[in-house]
């Protein structure tokens, strides 16, 4: 069957990063793992000329809500200084290490944000840090999730 006939019966599904990745997604929450991760996608979106977007996703903490906590405050508290760590890192390399970035916040649970981001953003590559919570060992992290789904490579640093 060739190309034409594939198409004609709709068949055929576009391939995404046939020429290496264009958008590479990175996860960040503040953590050390998560930022030697963007540091990590950050080289490899400059070495194939890729969109690096980084991506925060604000937790939702209904229980705490309930009890008067400024929640979404902090939530946002962070992802401004998330953003100023990484406009300030940014700067500090400019002319020598240029990549395209951008920055992107979601809300809600950190796999569901992430799988949205990397849909949203038509993810070639997902990157994060590994877990540095010892229960995740036991009940599974976001990047265990992340990696089962198989929708992208996932790249987990340590």
């Amino acid at each position: 069957m060739t190309e034409q006939q594939h198409s004609s019966r709709g068949e055929h599904q576009f391939e995404r990063g046939t020429d290496g990745p264009k958008v590479i997604v990175a996860g960040v929450d503040g953590s050390e793992s998560s930022l030697r991760a963007a540091s990590y996608a950050a080289g490899l979106a400059r070495r194939q000329n890729a969109l690096l977007a980084l991506v925060y996703v604000q937790p939702m903490m209904a229980a705490g809500a309930a009890f008067g906590a400024p929640v979404a405050e902090a939530t946002n508290s962070v992802a401004e200084d998330l953003i100023a760590q990484i406009r300030e890192a940014t700067e500090q390399v400019k002319g020598i290490f240029d990549v395209r970035w951008e920055f992107h916040t979601f809300r809600g649970d950190p796999y569901t944000g992430m799988v949205k981001a990397a849909d949203d953003l038509k993810a070639d590559a997902v990157v994060v840090g590994a877990s540095e919570q010892a229960g995740h060992r036991f009940i599974g992290s976001v990047a265990i999730r992340l990696v089962k789904a198989g929708r992208w490579p996932v790249t987990v640093v340590p």
